[in-house]
């Protein structure tokens, strides 16, 4: 089969076809003698040969299309030819259309070139068309009764339907909201149902304590038992409906809602007074909150006044948990086991723990696990049974999908204003959704009868496959109710398990009964089971996976994620080590194209990735062994990984510019299935798989900066961490970058790296953490600048600003210091000079233009400043500098505001910050200078000192011990008041004496009255003037005029007395604080010799105390204190670069500690413990919704809530513990050697001793037998001389 289609005898096939539709579409109009025959082949044979051939899987692995354009655009046009025919019947149209809807995919997944007409007529072809899936059921009986003796129809009948189906249509769209917002009332009474009686009455009180609730449930299970199952159903639906998110109603809605909640209610309640007028603000408000909010269950129902864990709560307190078991266990109907699993959905949602905690108590305590999970564990059985039974694969796609396109691309247009109004006006009732599922049913067993009549008007029609497609369509891609209950199943199972809930975790795999069910690796192989059984190798996942099931397939993966995070190691190794092929079709979901679905919806096989990849990362989550990833690396090479990833991030680009066939640019996929964040979950896959695999490590590392863009891309936005777990045990972390974090400014990066204050353990964690939160603040007010174009420009550029301000300050008052006091007028520049000044300006403006850099700038500016002094003239020039200035400063000030966000604080947060307050002071200087006098610019030279560190070093040597300072001063004023004491009271007359300069003035009298006559200035001789003004006189000329005030000479120096400078003890502490302190040898330099008084020797002493204690013991104290603290300062600065140099700002450990290790000190810093990547954790795991945690992301989420730093590593290196690790296991094998050869030596010497023994034993047996021989000798010998000496004697 698969030669057929590489064979060039197909499109040999193909060009004989074009020459019969050529004789077809040129043939006679008289239809008396056209080719009844010929018109039949082309129409049903030819074309659907054309859509098999096109729409075989076979075909989609061939590439000879692209060599057989031209063919092919001339097939397409002959169809589209073929189409525009009038003889065409209903049946011959459609196989018509779904010819040209089968070669129109293929050029565009194919990128073959259409002419522009052709691809506009064709377009138009599937535009056209609108029916309606709608109809009424009295339309739909009728039209049954009269299908049997139907005639036939004229083509209008056609447009009638379509007709009646749009006002259908109308009225459903207008009036279901009105529907929607009938059924809400009950919710709002199920919430305060004691709002209905009056105030302290015995119901109200009972229905304020939930018994109106609980009534209701402990009713319901009596519905179930009493068969009432519409009831219990309805019952199920309202409870759910409590802890569903509100919905728009639109203007009419609301007003309903009103009136009836009026009628409940009445006007006294003020809730719903205010409701009418403030719902649709409190709708969108709270529409933002949800999307800002990750926490479904911090969500605030607006209609119950709570929030939706509250609500869930409430709802479990009165026993909506229990009725869920209760319903699950009994199993009497399909339906209502499915309502009772999605309530228990709606109770989990959010991860709602104690929810889940009151779950675990009731199975535990009644024993009813095994009846509950046996329940499940047969739906799950009963599903692949069904899959196995009625499962087929996609070879027939083409015709399945395009052949139903006869009136499927009119169906999705006409269906598309149903469906618009559906999605804004919220969801519908399950009892609507059957009614128009029954009334679609019918509208198209109608349409077909319609089609039918047409097909015996046009003398042709009998069923071909395409009938007999489109007649069993919907059975064979639907799935059947077995295997749709699965998805609430699995959801129901994943959200019990929800936020890594260890008890229910390990109670879905073992539950300690008699009959225990294992939904974990039952769940897995419903996995295997929905996939095809397939190991994936092949590529055949594709035949198996399509729209209908890959919502079942992510739930499936969601669900075997959530079983192991935690990490629960027992279902990661009942995953892992499973036995059916499930762990193998995950691999094989990230590593193939899943074809052909990713041809038309490829955000579907992104998700499918995500969740394969995130579901091989769970399985791997916190695991020091190697057991599981070796499993996962069996099936896979490196090689293969990597392509994937660089496949994926390519797609990102290619979607961006893809386009529908209209030429519309296609909507972007949600964010979380983003293929470049899909790419990325599978990049961190490998990261994580890199340290069991050395060859996938070294293809990680980006070489090429064409061929690795992808690569490089991740490597740049993945971070790794290392935390420290509870059993103290630590933990390598890889994750994303947030997007979030790449709005951290430059200037808080150093600030807190120079800044950070160093703790006991010697590390900066408590400032870094404490720090955290602000800079999270400010990444999120950073992205919300970015939006404001303005702003975020001077913001970028607010070191600019400074300078620029600095720059203008320091050249204002160079102009003041060189002339002040101005003259009035331009001044005169010489010539030369002039020629001079012009041709430095356009030097640097040139300068400036050509290669702009800041000495040019500064050129031009100088040279302009000196050109305007005299061309308008100086004060002008300075006020408009300080206009200027005036101006720089505000926009730094803008800039300053913007970067930290306090705009949006409020203006006591504003006027509360130091540095803005600083920075107003500045420019209220700016003005003094252009209001008042320009002297006044000389404070904003002060500016220098904060931003220049050792000048504040300098200022901070004074200020940092100020205490001190001003102690020290106190007892220098205490000693120099002593000093002054003494001075006044013996040595008054040692003090000098300042003469006074005589400056009188006279007042002429008349000698009739007392009223001023003249006024006479008396001063010294010399100082009188030459000659008398009008109204004065000189001493000399005015003798003959009576001057009572004026005196003598003599009587002058009599009354005249010089100024003691130690007169009063006042004057005398004045005169030795200003002479005592100033001058270098105290008090004595002032004072008169001491030879030339009478208390020499008093003087002596007194001099000498004043200048040993107060010059040289207190003044050099102060200056000691001031010279120690600047020493001090600078000696902290290079202590903190030293501990910035060579100390791990994470762990505190320093350099020395990884010398001769197998990790670099700055391997370390910026690898292991990059301080960088810890803030980047803090951000994720505060914008990440809670339920998508891992573990060790719950984990750190719930320390960081605690503030308990105890998940930073202090003093402590996952590279050092390894090498630590490998001295011990090298101490040990040594030792181990050791004893082996000291075992030997003993060995040796054991046998050395037996020997000996053995000959020990040899000689002393030898030694002992020739003692017996000697003894019998001897014996023998005295028998021999007794016998001998016998006779004798």
């Amino acid at each position: 089969m698969k030669e057929i289609y590489t064979s060039h005898h197909m499109w040999k096939l193909f060009e004989n076809f074009l020459v019969d539709m050529a004789m077809v579409c040129n043939a006679t109009h008289d239809r008396k003698h056209a080719d009844i025959m010929l018109e039949k082949y082309i129409t049903e044979t030819v074309c659907s040969i054309i859509t098999q051939f096109f729409s075989s899987p076979f075909y989609d692995q061939t590439t000879t299309v692209q060599t057989r354009q031209p063919i092919f655009v001339k097939l397409l046009q002959s169809v589209f030819r073929v189409s525009q025919c009038d003889w065409l019947s209903g049946h011959q149209k459609c196989q018509v259309e779904t010819c040209i809807k089968t070669l129109t995919d293929i050029a565009k997944n194919r990128g073959i070139a259409i002419p522009v007409d052709l691809d506009s007529q064709i377009n138009s072809i599937f535009k056209s068309a609108s029916i309606v899936k709608k109809h009424t059921r009295l339309w739909m009986s009728q039209g049954r009764m009269k299908r049997d003796s139907m005639i036939p129809v004229s083509r209008d009948y056609r447009n009638i339907i379509e007709g009646l189906q749009d006002i259908v249509c109308l009225l459903e769209e207008q009036l279901h909201p009105l529907v929607q917002a009938e059924s809400s009332v009950l919710v709002d009474v199920l919430h305060r149902p004691e709002l209905l009686f009056p105030t302290h009455s015995e119901a109200r009180q009972r229905c304020e304590s939930g018994g109106f609730i609980s009534k209701l449930i402990k009713h319901t299970e009596k519905l179930q038992e009493e068969k009432e199952r519409h009831l219990c159903i309805k019952v199920l639906q309202t409870l759910r409906e409590m802890m569903s998110r509100d919905i728009e109603y639109k203007e009419k809605g609301e007003k309903l809602r009103q009136s009836l909640l009026f009628r409940y209610y009445g006007k006294a309640n003020p809730r719903y007074q205010k409701e009418g007028s403030s719902r649709k603000d409190s709708s969108g408000t709270q529409m933002k909150q949800t999307q800002l909010n990750t926490n479904h269950g911090t969500m605030v129902l607006s209609r119950a006044e709570m929030s939706m864990s509250q609500v869930q709560n409430q709802l479990d307190e009165q026993g909506a948990s229990d009725l869920v078991i209760d319903l699950v266990i009994n199993n009497s109907s399909t339906k209502v086991f499915q309502e009772s699993v999605e309530l228990g959905i709606a109770l989990l949602e959010g991860g709602n723990i104690k929810i889940q905690q009151s779950i675990y108590n009731r199975l535990t305590r009644d024993n009813d696990s095994d009846k509950f999970y046996k329940v499940f564990y047969e739906k799950m059985r009963e599903a692949q049974t069904e899959i196995k039974a009625t499962g087929t694969v996609n070879t027939g796609e083409g015709i399945g999908t395009k052949g139903a396109d006869c009136d499927g691309n009119t169906k999705d247009i006409s269906s598309g204003r149903l469906k618009k109004s559906r999605m804004s006006n919220g969801g519908i009732s399950e009892e609507l959704k059957e009614q128009l599922a029954d009334a679609a049913l019918h509208t198209s067993k109608a349409f077909d009868a319609v089609r039918k009549g047409r097909d015996d008007e046009g003398g042709g029609g009998g069923g071909t496959a395409i009938d007999m497609v489109e007649k069993g369509k919907d059975e064979d891609r639907d799935m059947s109710p077995e295997i749709k209950i699965m998805q609430p199943i699995l959801r129901f199972l994943q959200l019990l398990c929800e936020n890594h809930n260890r008890d229910l975790q390990n109670y879905l795999r073992n539950q300690s009964n008699k009959n225990n069910y294992n939904l974990v690796c039952e769940t897995l192989q419903f996995l295997d089971c929905i996939c095809g059984s397939t190991t994936g190798g092949l590529g055949l996942l594709g035949l198996y996976i399509n729209e209908h099931n890959v919502a079942l397939i992510n739930q499936t993966l969601e669900s075997l994620t959530e079983y192991c995070q935690g990490p629960c190691h027992e279902n990661q190794n009942a995953i892992a080590m499973h036995e059916s092929n499930g762990i193998d079709i995950i691999i094989a979901l990230i590593l193939n194209d899943i074809i052909p679905l990713s041809r038309h919806r490829m955000d579907l096989v992104m998700q499918l990735k995500n969740n394969a990849s995130k579901l091989l990362l769970a399985i791997m989550e916190s695991r020091h062994d190697s057991e599981n990833a070796e499993r996962i690396l069996y099936n896979m090479t490196p090689k293969q990984l990597v392509d994937v990833i660089k496949q994926v991030y390519q797609q990102e680009l290619q979607q961006n510019t893809e386009v529908d066939e209209d030429g519309i640019r296609l909507a972007p996929v949600e964010e979380g299935t983003s293929p470049r964040r899909v790419g990325h979950n599978i990049y961190i896959l490998a990261h994580q798989l890199s340290q069991h695999n050395k060859e996938l490590g070294q293809l990680l590392k980006p070489t090429n900066l064409d061929d690795h863009k992808a690569l490089k891309y991740y490597a740049e936005n993945t971070a790794q961490i290392e935390l420290v777990r509870k059993d103290r045990t630590m933990e390598r972390i890889v994750f994303p970058v947030p997007p979030l974090c790449e709005y951290l400014t430059r200037e808080t990066r150093e600030n807190l790296y120079y800044s950070a204050e160093r703790d006991e353990q010697g590390s900066k964690v408590s400032d870094f953490f404490e720090r955290s939160e602000d800079m999270l603040m400010e990444m999120k007010w950073q992205k919300k600048l970015r939006s404001r174009s303005l702003l975020y420009w001077t913001s970028r550029h607010i070191s600019l600003w400074k300078k620029i301000s600095l720059n203008l300050a320091v050249l204002i008052n160079l102009l003041v210091a060189f002339f002040y006091p101005f003259e009035k007028g331009t001044g005169e520049l010489d010539p030369k000079l002039s020629g001079l000044v012009w041709i430095a300006m356009f030097v640097s403006l040139l300068s400036v233009v050509m290669l702009p850099t800041p000495s040019g700038y500064r050129m031009l500016i100088i040279s302009t400043v000196f050109r305007m002094i005299y061309s308008v003239d100086i004060s002008s020039t300075l006020v408009l500098l300080g206009l200027v200035n005036v101006v720089i400063k505000c926009i730094f000030i803008v800039s300053l505001l913007g970067n930290r966000g306090l705009g949006n604080r409020g203006m006591l947060s504003v006027f509360t910050d130091s540095s803005i307050l600083y920075h107003f002071l500045f420019l209220a200087f700016c003005f003094g200078g252009i209001c008042s006098e320009e002297y006044i610019y000389s404070f904003l030279l002060l500016d220098v000192v904060r931003q220049e560190e050792t000048l504040l070093n300098v200022i901070r040597s004074v200020t940092r011990n100020g205490r001190s300072i001003i102690l020290t001063g106190v007892l220098a004023l205490i000693l120099v008041y002593l000093f002054s004491i003494v001075g006044f009271l013996f040595f008054q007359d040692d003090f000098p004496v300042e003469p006074i300069e005589p400056d009188i003035a006279i007042k002429f009298t008349d000698a009739a009255s007392s009223t001023p006559v003249v006024n006479v200035s008396v001063a010294k001789p010399s100082s009188f003037p030459p000659k008398v003004e009008e109204g004065y006189c000189s001493a000399g000329n005015c003798s003959n005029i009576t001057l009572p005030g004026t005196t003598t000479p003599d009587e002058e120096n009599k009354q005249i007395e010089p100024l003691k400078s130690c007169g009063t003890l006042l004057m005398c502490i004045i005169t030795t604080v200003n002479q005592g302190l100033r001058n270098g040898g105290g008090i004595g330099d002032i004072l008169l010799a001491p030879s030339s008084t009478k208390h020499f020797i008093a003087r002596v002493v007194y001099d000498m105390l004043f200048f040993f204690i107060v010059i040289i013991i207190v003044l050099n104290l102060i200056f000691g204190v001031i010279i120690d603290t600047f020493a001090d300062l600078r000696n902290e600065k290079q202590t903190k670069e030293e501990v910035l140099k060579n100390t791990c700002f994470i762990c505190g450990l320093d350099r020395a500690s990884f010398d001769n290790k197998e990790v670099s000190f700055e391997e370390h810093k910026k690898e292991e413990h990059n301080m960088w990547h810890y803030l980047y954790f803090i951000v994720l795991v505060n914008v990440k919704d809670e339920t998508e945690f891992t573990g060790p992301e719950s984990y750190v989420h719930y320390m960081i809530k605690e503030k308990n730093l105890d998940w930073f590593p202090r003093m402590r290196a996952m590279s050092l513990a390894a090498d630590e690790g490998e001295n011990e296991q090298n101490e040990l094998r040594n030792l181990h050697v050791q004893l082996e050869t000291t075992n030997k030596l003993v060995l040796t010497l054991s046998k050395q001793l037996a020997e000996l023994k053995d000959q020990m034993t040899e000689q002393r047996k030898k030694k002992q037998r020739q003692g017996l021989v000697d003894l019998e000798r001897m014996q023998n010998s005295r028998i021999m001389d007794m016998g001998i000496n016998g006779p004798e004697g």
